[in-house]
């Protein structure tokens, strides 16, 4: 009896050894946990096991690995990004059907980036984070050493933000990774190059095929060591964060995380209204993708995990995926919408502004433009919300107040972004069903 029950247990061990090693996601969540379980043991402001100073040198080391990952990505992800859009353009089979997919996707991310807005408005107005912050919260978030609040970006009439969508320069905008200019540009190329002769059209696609591959490539060899890179991210949070800015900032970030999860829930709506796939079926498919997403806090770093799983587990064309991922990574940022009005009106009941209804409506649109063509790296969401802020007067120190949380929201965020871009592929894949799209990047590959 003893010795089947050892046989048993073997198995049981061996059965989950096998699983650890085939799916990524359960790598990825135990990497998790131990990151934040080690993490806040070490934190002065958890268990304190080592010395402040012992554990920021021990911070540092620990993001390494993440660092690293981060940058693997980062140095592809132009290529990826300007090669998965031309590359999904010369799918679609002809410029009526890039019609058909552009006259569909830009209302959809518009509509879907409006309803975050609104979902974090309401929520902000109802709950009123901003009446349960201590005024000694403020004082000492204000007072903090460290970082600079982040700076404004520059505000510049609307005519001339259009113009420059189109980029004049394209190795500054490849320098300052202004994702938005590259997309524009990739746009253009990829229209261009399905106008060309078929031979030579053939020729294109085949070479931006090869620098696709070379990219994921590339992507392949960073994502083996994916587990350890969130392991580093999160004990590193855990060490510097800690439980007191969270625990000072519960409400606050209870309605984020709040509003995330209703946003969550719209997107299960539109796929069991808009798509045959059943909703539980559909988190179970992505939540590899969830999981990173909430761990490197970046769409652009699970951008090609993005496309595999939309192509081999979602089903969808994959001239649809290779448009509509990089595309969405950089233009549909719904979760960070919510989390830029909610963080907004929240500052604005911490420091006593009462918004009206017609400066509630500008901060709508303001957020929805912001969002749009945000880079899908992590940390960005502060900065943009600096020039939100601007424009109801709340002061710029008060980004202090909540930058100690801002991490664990970005988390959280990027998580609900790329499952938008993800419904977003199921959406278009269905409306453009009977369109039967010409896959010519699999025929030249």
């Amino acid at each position: 009896m003893n010795y089947g029950s050892n046989v048993y247990l073997f198995r049981m061990v061996e059965s989950l050894g096998l699983l650890m090693r085939t799916r990524l996601w359960m790598q990825i969540l135990l990497a998790m946990v131990l990151g934040l379980g080690i993490g806040l043991l070490l934190s002065p402001e958890g268990a304190g096991l080592v010395d402040e100073n012992l554990s920021v040198i021990l911070a540092s080391w620990f993001k390494l690995p993440g660092a690293l990952f981060l940058n693997m990505i980062q140095m592809v992800v132009i290529p990826l990004v300007v090669s998965s859009i031309i590359l999904g353009l010369c799918g679609s089979g002809n410029v009526s059907q890039l019609k058909r997919v552009g006259l569909r996707i830009a209302p959809y991310f518009i509509a879907t980036t409006t309803v975050a807005v609104v979902i974090g408005i309401v929520l902000a107005q109802f709950i009123q984070p901003g009446n349960y912050i201590d005024e000694a919260l403020l004082t000492a978030a204000t007072e903090l050493p460290g970082s600079p609040p982040p700076q404004m970006l520059e505000s510049k009439p609307l005519p001339e933000r259009i113009a420059e969508l189109i980029p004049a320069n394209l190795n500054q905008s490849i320098a300052m990774r202004n994702m938005l200019q590259l997309v524009v540009y990739a746009i253009f190329t990829g229209v261009a190059v399905m106008l060309l002769p078929q031979k030579q059209r053939e020729t294109a696609v085949y070479a931006f095929g090869i620098v696709q591959e070379i990219a994921l490539k590339i992507v392949g060899w960073a994502m083996l060591f994916a587990p350890l890179a969130v392991f580093g991210l999160l004990a590193d949070i855990a060490i510097r964060v800690g439980l007191t800015a969270i625990v000072g900032m519960s409400v606050y970030v209870g309605t984020v995380i709040l509003g995330l999860l209703i946003l969550l829930l719209f997107y299960l709506l539109i796929v069991a209204l808009a798509t045959p796939m059943r909703p539980l079926s559909f988190l179970q498919r992505i939540s590899g993708v969830q999981l990173l997403a909430f761990s490197t806090s970046s769409s652009a770093a699970v951008m090609p995990l993005s496309m595999r799983t939309a192509e081999t587990s979602l089903g969808v064309k994959p001239s649809i995926a290779k448009f509509i991922v990089p595309l969405g990574a950089t233009v549909n940022m719904d979760g960070t919408a919510l989390y830029q009005v909610i963080a907004a009106v929240f500052l604005t009941q911490v420091y006593g502004i009462d918004l009206s209804t017609a400066q509630l409506v500008g901060l709508t649109l303001t957020t929805v433009g912001a969002s749009i063509g945000s880079p899908s790296t992590p940390g960005v969401g502060i900065v943009i919300l600096a020039t939100i802020l601007a424009g109801i007067g709340v002061p710029p120190e008060g980004i202090a107040l909540i930058i100690g949380v801002d991490r664990i929201l970005d988390m959280c965020r990027t998580a609900v972004n790329v499952t938008g871009d993800l419904t977003a592929c199921l959406v278009m894949d269905k409306l453009l069903g009977s369109d039967n799209l010409e896959e010519v990047t699999t025929q030249v590959a």
